[in-house]
């Protein structure tokens, strides 16, 4: 049996048509840009899109939004839920059980057809923002803060969260972030999400195993790394003596927030939140963080993407979409304990998209090979030899 490097990485494990991630630094959804749809479109349009093929006319997005509101509240089972979860409980534990349980309250548990399963997707998405807010509120003392109809996904995080509708500015980079990261082909937890539905099982345990998959600090942590490292660091002029070290200290450490496991040029992504992060500081007279995430971002260049080492064939070191999302999140004033959270609340777009697709008939069950590398061949021995 020939064995992938690392965790299979490279290894194609099936066909789709839903993204496009090239490793020399492009990203397409559904065939279109990320730099397009980031400049022009909302993260709505963008579900819309990942879960029809084809970007919606006027009127289909206006239904589609008012079919998203029509489930933004939670059940009250659930809200019960919540209030009983212990004081200190994770975020993304509290998410994962939450969204378990939220799939015996959908009036289609049990149907796996084409149409319920766009009706439930169409109900956890809706309402996984609306579960983030509630549990982070809950988890201040406070109460939730009941959704609002008129507003889009991003606004009405916003505003579950603090009670207020926010600066537009905020809107827009919480919007331009959940379109950013809505999908990213078969990353860890898409993976385990098609891997989960492969089975027959629901789209709700999907979801669990997406989520689940998502709480681990190599795939969902970056973002909140990231921020702890430029919060450690503190300001602009002391980044040269903590980060240099790093990359060439005797004991080298990978830089929060950069590198990814395809790009072998810089993540498209990043272009946009880099751009958002300098707004941001711009709106409050303080653009630190975003001076250090750059500083940084020039130092990593120096020393990782030199001439000589691209030549010989080393993968590049760039800033991945975390690098600045850290700092638009902190901007934001998101704690970093939703980061993760908020990473979940995009990638359901995704994670649901890639569901539909493994649903569709002639798909077999995901079953890769280990190959054996223990004891071969021992002697039974009876237990008064042992």
């Amino acid at each position: 049996m020939t064995t992938q490097a690392g965790g299979l990485r490279g290894a194609v494990i099936g066909e789709s048509e839903i993204c496009d991630v090239q490793a020399e630094g492009n990203l397409y959804y559904r065939g279109y840009s990320i730099h397009d749809l980031a400049d022009h479109s909302t993260f709505e349009e963008v579900v819309y899109l990942l879960w029809n093929g084809a970007l919606p006319n006027a009127g289909q997005l206006a239904a589609f939004r008012t079919e998203l509101a029509a489930h933004y509240a939670l059940p009250e089972g659930i809200m019960t839920l919540l209030r009983g979860f212990p004081h200190g409980a994770n975020s993304m534990d509290a998410l994962r059980t939450a969204v378990s349980a939220l799939g015996m309250f959908d009036p289609d548990h049990g149907d796996n057809s084409d149409a319920a399963n766009k009706r439930k997707a169409m109900r956890v998405q809706a309402a996984i923002g609306t579960a983030v807010a509630a549990i982070e509120r809950l988890s201040q003392g406070k109460e939730p803060i009941a959704p609002r109809a008129d507003l889009g996904l991003a606004a009405n995080f916003l505003y579950m969260l603090h009670g207020e509708e926010a600066d537009p500015l905020y809107v827009r980079t919480l919007d331009i972030d959940f379109l950013l990261h809505a999908d990213h082909e078969a990353n860890a937890s898409t993976f385990s999400t098609r891997v989960t539905v492969a089975t027959g099982a629901d789209l709700y345990s999907g979801m669990v195993a997406g989520i689940g998959t998502l709480s681990g600090p190599r795939h969902g942590g970056a973002a909140e790394e990231t921020m702890e490292m430029l919060l450690k660091i503190g300001s602009p002029d002391k980044v040269d003596a903590l980060v240099r070290p790093m990359l060439t200290g005797e004991k080298r450490t990978p830089v929060p927030g950069f590198g990814h496991a395809v790009y072998r040029a810089p993540d498209p992504r990043a272009t946009h939140l880099r751009e958002m992060s300098r707004q941001l500081g711009e709106l409050h007279n303080d653009t630190r963080w975003f001076q250090m995430t750059t500083a940084i971002e020039a130092i990593v260049d120096e020393l990782s993407n030199t001439p000589e080492r691209l030549a010989a064939g080393k993968q590049g070191i760039y800033a991945n979409v975390d690098c600045f999302s850290a700092s638009c999140y902190y901007e934001m004033e998101l704690p970093m304990r939703l980061y993760t959270p908020i990473f979940a609340v995009s990638r359901t777009s995704g994670w649901c998209a890639h569901m539909f697709e493994q649903y569709k008939p002639g798909q077999k069950i995901i079953r890769p090979r280990l190959e054996y590398i223990g004891p071969k061949e021992l002697p039974w021995l009876s237990i008064e030899k042992r």
